[in-house]
């Protein structure tokens, strides 16, 4: 695709094909499966709620050493007189939506990433990591003004063209591009719950930007017949005012220019930024969603791995 050739771009500011390809020598370390390392952040409450998988029988054999009992076929065992298991193996094939935000309210970062670098390289990972695990991976990435839809598929080729769906989106984001369009989070979760019917994982990576009650509904129904995991991408400055800031807000037409030094101006928009992801932290409390925040300020593969209780694993 001629829109994602690998630049020699700065990473901090734009992905490239290869370094999305590249994190599937790391995506072993993860897991979205409910058995979770003890230190995993989908450990415990939020393991209860990730879906178990169906078993295939795949065999009767012989008793051996380091079995598990309770596989033993009692009724094969009494009839040959020796010790028979039935072996399974764990449900593959499983449906996997990646919804990835790349508009233009991503397009921002202080410290290390842009958020949109830090989406996209989460999402790169989580891919390959379902791949690996035999699932059939699909996505919607969606810009200000454009959505790619793409069904969930098994085959290599498939997390390719996501792959580079991906880095097409993210290499688009530029500086003086409109941050406004016709396409919100809450109009890709309708679209989720359209393809989603059950069984699905669905994962999200947002900054969670212009969330509204109609957004908890959405998650709320997706989640009633599918595991659902939402990833909020944030910078540190995106929630903490620094000292003499300055701010330009325009609503298309008007603009208003807003110092720190008015103290009220200050507290007030202090205020909206410490609430701003509390509503999607709640929805965890709340209905038991799994949220795993995510930061620009720091790399995203340790992020990842650390959340997944992977430790320093590379």
């Amino acid at each position: 695709m001629a829109g994602v050739a690998d630049t020699g771009s700065d990473p901090r500011i734009h992905v490239t094909l290869a370094r999305l390809r590249g994190f599937e020598r790391h995506a072993r370390a993860i897991s979205f499966l409910p058995r979770q390392p003890a230190r995993s952040a989908l450990n415990g409450r939020h393991a209860s709620r990730l879906r178990g998988r169906g078993l295939n029988f795949e065999e009767l054999r012989h008793y051996q050493h380091g079995d598990d009992v309770r596989t033993i076929d009692w009724k094969v065992t009494a009839r040959t007189g020796e010790p028979h298991v039935r072996v399974f193996t764990e449900e593959r094939d499983r449906p996997a939506l990646l919804l990835v935000d790349q508009r233009m309210s991503m397009f921002y970062g202080t410290v290390l990433n842009m958020k949109s670098v830090t989406a996209a390289e989460a999402a790169a990972l989580a891919a390959w990591r379902m791949r690996i695990q035999g699932d059939r991976v699909g996505g919607l990435v969606f810009g200000d003004g454009r959505v790619a839809e793409l069904p969930p598929r098994a085959s290599g080729t498939a997390l390719n063209r996501f792959l580079s769906v991906l880095a097409e989106a993210n290499q688009s984001l530029h500086v003086g591009q409109p941050a406004e369009g016709p396409v919100t989070l809450n109009g890709q979760l309708e679209a989720a719950t359209r393809i989603a019917k059950t069984g699905f994982t669905i994962l999200v990576f947002s900054d969670f930007a212009g969330i509204d009650a109609r957004t908890e509904k959405l998650v709320h129904r997706l989640s009633l017949h599918n595991d659902v995991i939402l990833f909020p991408v944030s910078d540190p400055t995106g929630l903490t005012l620094p000292d003499g800031f300055r701010i330009v807000a325009s609503d298309g037409q008007l603009q208003v220019s807003l110092e720190s030094s008015d103290v009220e101006v200050r507290r007030k928009l202090q205020d909206f930024l410490d609430k701003r992801l509390e509503p999607v932290l709640g929805w965890s409390r709340k209905y038991g969603t799994p949220v795993l925040p995510l930061t620009t300020a720091e790399e995203t593969l340790p992020q990842m791995l650390s959340l997944f209780g992977a430790g320093g694993r590379r």
